[in-house]
């Protein structure tokens, strides 16, 4: 069995809802990274076996094929959508390391893409004549209403469950939103696409603003507000994952090999823990101490499920989302995992040869997946 590589990676800027993409549509949102990666590596297109997305919102059409075809990939190529909701781009990624790892493909485009402003409107088809469609914000993530929770509710839960403070919560919002002012990330990360280089939402939060703010979900002692919970977001991310072959024929300086990764679940009536189970999983899989741990990008949904999960897996506070997170970027859900491949690889561009990096996050439904590297 031959190993997996990640040696290219690339983003658009993050951009709130109705922001910079608001008349973006999501397969073009998706082709600007997949130029980019094929680019950097200096890769002919016909090289590429195949393309592997997450995508939560499109609606069907797998939005990845006419992202590749805009992107000059031949016909010949095929590509896949997947929808595991905001595990989508990082589950992308373990499939494009299956499908090399097994010997099926030498080099994969794997990553994600969302876009909340053109995403379809939803209604379901009426059941008989004189019954109007029934307009819906969300599929159901179980099948059991009551262990079918609205995400922000959900994340009040676990706050108080796991005994994460509102004050928590805002220290961390604030320190995601500096770290992202303080490092931004590199013109060799994000890719500019309609006017945008950069992620657009960071600011300079303060601790009397999100004082002031009342609680969305959850009480004033471990409620969030809209501080501690990411805004909707568009974006779209893409990695080259390839062979030990494929990787001596490419001119690259720095690959980043996949040790492991895996997905689990748990109760989805308590999303947002399940990448504790995962992390760990992979962790003693690979005997990894979670201290050894140089970079660690977990995402931030919301500041109580992310606290919980850093805390929960064991990373240093100084490993963790280095450049910010989800709080300070935005949330394009099925881009969201592949984000956080994309700030690991270019944050273990910084590290020594052996250190080792992790991309965790979680979904609706009681979904956790995690990503173990090492450089």
């Amino acid at each position: 069995m031959t190993a997996a590589y990640l040696v290219a990676a690339r983003r658009t800027g993050v951009a709130p809802r109705n922001g910079a993409f608001k008349a973006v549509e999501a397969d073009e949102l998706g082709e600007a990274p997949i130029r980019a990666v094929l680019s950097d590596c200096g890769i002919a297109p016909d090289a590429i076996d195949d393309v592997i997305f997450g995508n939560a919102l499109y609606g069907g059409g797998n939005p990845v094929r006419l992202a590749a075809l805009r992107a000059g990939l031949p016909d010949r190529v095929p590509a896949l959508t997947i929808d595991s909701q905001c595990c989508g781009g990082l589950d992308a990624i373990m499939m494009a390391a299956d499908r090399v790892t097994s010997g099926g493909a030498d080099a994969v485009i794997a990553g994600g893409v969302e876009s909340f402003s053109r995403a379809p409107l939803r209604a379901r088809r009426p059941r008989h004549a004189g019954e109007a469609p029934q307009p819906y914000d969300r599929p159901p993530f179980a099948p059991w209403p009551e262990r079918d929770p609205d995400m922000i509710a959900a994340a009040a839960v676990l706050a108080e469950t796991f005994g994460i403070s509102r004050t928590r919560q805002d220290a961390f919002a604030i320190a995601s939103h500096r770290k992202a002012i303080e490092n931004p990330p590199g013109s060799g990360e994000i890719v500019p696409l309609a006017g945008l280089s950069r992620d657009a939402f960071p600011r300079a939060l303060t601790e009397a603003l999100c004082s002031r703010l009342p609680p969305i979900a959850g009480d004033e002692v471990s409620g969030v507000t809209r501080a501690t919970v990411a805004v909707e977001a568009d974006a779209a991310a893409a990695l080259l994952v390839v062979s030990e072959t494929m990787l001596r024929r490419l001119n690259v300086g720095r690959p980043l090999r996949i040790m492991a990764a895996t997905r689990c679940g748990d109760d989805p009536a308590m999303p947002g823990a399940a990448p504790i189970r995962a992390a760990k999983k992979l962790l003693a899989g690979q005997r990894v101490a979670p201290e050894a741990i140089a970079v660690a990008e977990i995402m931030e949904a919301f500041a109580a499920q992310a606290i919980a999960c850093a805390e929960g897996i064991g990373v240093a506070s100084s490993a963790l989302n280095r450049s910010g997170g989800g709080l300070a970027r935005g949330h394009p859900i099925g881009a969201s995992g592949a984000i956080l491949a994309v700030r690991l690889w270019h944050e273990m561009q910084k590290e020594e040869p052996g250190a080792l990096g992790l991309a965790a996050i979680a979904a609706a439904g009681g979904l956790g997946s995690a990503l173990l590297v090492t450089i």
